[in-house]
């Protein structure tokens, strides 16, 4: 049976440029025939990582609960080897050979050709691996032939390897049971059998109603110019916009179970992150000059069996547009109850809907209403158990 955990959040932002394009702009994107202020996934993404890692410092979760999206994989486990008493040269030679053995080439640099997201375990396990093998890892059986190129020369490579340090090294690479790799999936090129599919999907938050492109003209003045001197010693604009989010994202458990080798302890600890991080976390783009830190005031999450996923950004097909002395957050949450209450009496796929509603919207029925985040997170990590 497919649990789903589904969580809608409607976040109405102050004047900010959270997420920029290659401009410098605000992100957005058309939707329903109108411009609509947009935060990608991968930045909403990137702070839930972020705020994994304040639950570190927090103790919510362990070090050895997340992993590194790096280039410098190289230099990580040279320094666990020298941990272990090896010389930095020869760690930093064994670590490139051993590497190479599962056709994860290291360039000159010392970094890796493309960013590689491995578990902290993961990482110990394959330091482990070399520490053990470090006999077998030869230079002689991992030299590439001479005049062979790219993938044909990492495949000569691995197949003069020694064979047990592959498959010791095959074992080592399995995902560490990190969070974040477990949440968010990975590709390795070089490794498509290692990849990870990801248990989680989090759509591109997309404003509930039309916006125009705002730009803040700015001045700045030398402070040690001569008093009599006028003018402004620098000018430029920057580009805003406000905007009434919904977010949206749904998490598979039972593929966040399996991510996570059937450790359900850790699937419950890193669901409970996730869901807390989705609400509280903030893009930080420009923050330092918009200060626009606005909790989501209307967050539901919801628990569904055997039904299909459901994104609810339909319910903004059409611009919102509110009156002067409305909520436009309370009209967004109204619209969203009223969307979700049609596609379910259609399509099914009832569960069990959990609340936050500092927006006073009109629930009719929709879900359970709770009073703070904590009845929140509970009542959903105890419907996801039942």
């Amino acid at each position: 049976m497919k649990t789903l955990i589904e969580i809608h959040a409607l976040q109405n932002f102050a004047p900010s440029n959270l997420n920029r394009d290659d401009t410098g702009a605000p992100k957005d994107a058309w939707f329903g025939g109108s411009r609509r202020a947009r935060v990608s996934s991968q930045c909403q993404k990137r702070a839930v990582r972020q705020h994994f890692k304040e639950l570190v410092e927090n103790g919510a979760l362990a070090p050895d609960d997340l992993a590194h999206r790096t280039k410098r994989i190289l230099e990580r486990i040279t320094k666990s080897l020298v941990a272990k008493g090896h010389s930095e040269a020869e760690a930093d030679e064994k670590t490139r050979q051993a590497l190479a053995a599962m056709e994860l080439s290291i360039k000159e640099d010392g970094k890796s050709q493309y960013l590689v997201f491995l578990g902290e375990r993961e990482i110990a396990s394959i330091a482990d691996v070399i520490h053990e093998k470090w006999d077998a890892i030869s230079a002689n059986n991992v030299s590439p032939v001479e005049g062979k190129k790219g993938g044909k020369a990492k495949k000569q490579v691995a197949q003069g390897a020694d064979p047990e340090l592959k498959q010791a090294l095959d074992k080592a690479f399995n995902g560490g049971k990190a969070v974040d790799v477990a949440m968010f999936g990975r590709m390795l090129a070089d490794m498509p059998e290692k990849n990870q599919h990801a248990a989680c999907q989090v759509a591109h938050a997309i404003s509930t109603h039309a916006v125009e492109r705002e730009f803040d003209f700015y001045t700045a003045v030398d402070d040690l110019k001569p008093e009599d001197t006028a003018g402004a010693d620098m000018m430029g604009t920057v580009e805003f916009n406000s905007a009434c989010f919904y977010r949206y994202a749904v998490v598979d458990w039972e593929k966040l179970t399996a991510n996570l080798q059937s450790d359900t302890e850790l699937a419950e600890k890193g669901l409970k992150a996730f869901l807390e991080g989705f609400i509280v976390a903030e893009p930080t783009g420009k923050q330092n000059t918009f200060a626009a830190h606005n909790q989501p005031e209307f967050v539901a999450v919801s628990v569904r069996r055997n039904a299909a996923p459901s994104n609810l950004a339909n319910a903004f097909e059409t611009a919102l547009r509110v009156r002067k002395d409305e909520s436009l957050t309370r009209v967004s949450a109204e619209k969203l109850v009223e969307k979700s209450k049609k596609l379910r009496a259609v399509y099914g796929g009832e569960g069990r809907t959990f609340v936050l509603n500092l927006a006073d919207a009109k629930l009719d029925g929709f879900g359970t209403a709770v009073h703070n985040m904590k009845d929140l997170l509970g009542k959903s990590l105890a419907a996801v158990k039942e």
